[in-house]
């Protein structure tokens, strides 16, 4: 189990990240813990997924408004509330977006519908995607003797966890395919 999660740790955490990433690197950071995977690695590629995530999604609305806006359709309430956190704090929205479920994705796609500066939010989602990297790559990394001295399974629990990364990827892959 751990030549796995050596081998394809990083692969996943990374195609998770891509989306959002938050809880994979809360597991990467546990895993960091218990010398399974390195915790600066993790965070660098948690980080790049992330802040490359966040890029697309901003591109994908500047160049296809449309489309952007069909896939916003589908969330009124989160887009009002994405809308209503951009109105509240501006350009620190960026920094937000990144701890709140359900709007992590929809903040880069408003902001891409909106005049709002490419290099603006480059900048910003770079400087954002640094700290909640280390942030929570460092916490978890910390949280991890509490985990591993809770439990003497957790091995086990983070091979379910790798495959369940990689079988939402997957599933994701496979329904992006049908559209």
């Amino acid at each position: 189990m751990e030549e796995f999660i050596k081998d394809w740790g990083y692969i996943a955490l990374f195609l998770y990240s891509f989306g959002g990433g938050f809880v994979g690197l809360v597991v990467a950071g546990v895993l960091s813990f218990s010398g399974e995977l390195d915790l600066f690695i993790s965070m660098i590629v948690a980080g790049s997924s992330n802040f490359l995530g966040d890029q697309v999604l901003f591109y994908i609305a500047r160049k296809n408004k449309i489309y952007a806006n069909n896939v916003m359709r589908k969330y009124g309430r989160k887009i009002a509330y994405s809308h209503l956190l951009m109105r509240k704090y501006g350009s620190f929205v960026i920094f937000i977006q990144k701890y709140l479920y359900g709007v992590k994705t929809l903040v880069p796609l408003a902001m891409g519908l909106s005049k709002y500066s490419l290099i603006k939010f480059t900048f910003f989602n770079s400087l954002s995607t640094i700290l909640w990297a280390g942030i929570v790559g460092y916490a978890s990394y910390v949280a991890g003797e509490y985990v591993l001295s809770t439990t003497s399974e957790f091995k086990y629990v983070g091979m379910v966890l790798v495959f369940a990364i990689l079988l939402s990827v997957y599933y994701m892959f496979k329904r992006i395919e049908k559209k």
